[in-house]
């Protein structure tokens, strides 16, 4: 199939647009946390902004790799704009996260599949498995930071403070460092073994 005339191209030029998107707001989402003294969470969400200009450059090079000399693609589609504060946010964006997982990129995938577009189905079904991971992280950082218990634990935790590396085991992060007086938004939650990542 002629890839200029595919749903292929739009569902490219769509799925780059959201991650644009997306990786703004995580920018924007990390500000609010540093607000907030929340260092890690800040680092966090830098990450998954990182991630998301990723997608979006995978996303680009197929588009520009496969569309010759077009230099417009008009695409019509919803996306988000909920950011009142950091609470709402980490839920809303899993959500996004989500759906993108399950619902939008499987579907990209299988038209491309369809059209003949196998490369590109197989970075649509790629992504979806790492939005997959991004919904896991921001819908458990978001139900631990929305009821208070992101830095408390039902057994003992070692905590470790990102700055100095001070540690130590206990139910509780300490609220303060007691090697370098940061803040407890400077402990490290390991999120690869609280979600078996």
């Amino acid at each position: 199939m002629d890839f200029n005339q595919s749903k292929t191209k739009t569902n490219l030029a769509r799925a780059f647009a959201g991650e644009c998107q997306e990786g703004a707001r995580y920018q924007f989402m990390s500000k609010m946390a540093l607000q907030e003294q929340m260092q890690f969470l800040s680092d966090t969400l830098k990450t998954l902004a990182k991630n998301e200009m990723a997608h979006a450059k995978v996303f680009y090079d197929h588009i520009t790799k496969n569309s010759g000399n077009v230099r417009n693609i008009p695409i019509e589609a919803g996306f988000p704009f909920e950011l009142p504060d950091l609470k709402t946010s980490l839920i809303e964006e899993s959500k996004n996260e989500i759906s993108e997982a399950q619902n939008i990129y499987p579907s990209f995938a299988r038209i491309a599949k369809d059209e003949g577009f196998l490369d590109i189905a197989k970075s649509f079904e790629e992504i979806a498995k790492i939005e997959e991971s991004h919904y896991k992280i921001l819908d458990y950082l978001g139900k631990l930071f929305s009821s208070n218990k992101l830095y408390k634990r039902q057994s003992p935790t070692k905590w470790k403070c990102s700055s100095c590396g001070y540690s130590k085991t206990a139910k509780e992060g300490f609220k303060t460092c007691p090697v370098c007086n940061l803040p407890q938004g400077y402990i490290i939650i390991d999120l690869e073994k609280e979600l078996n990542l």
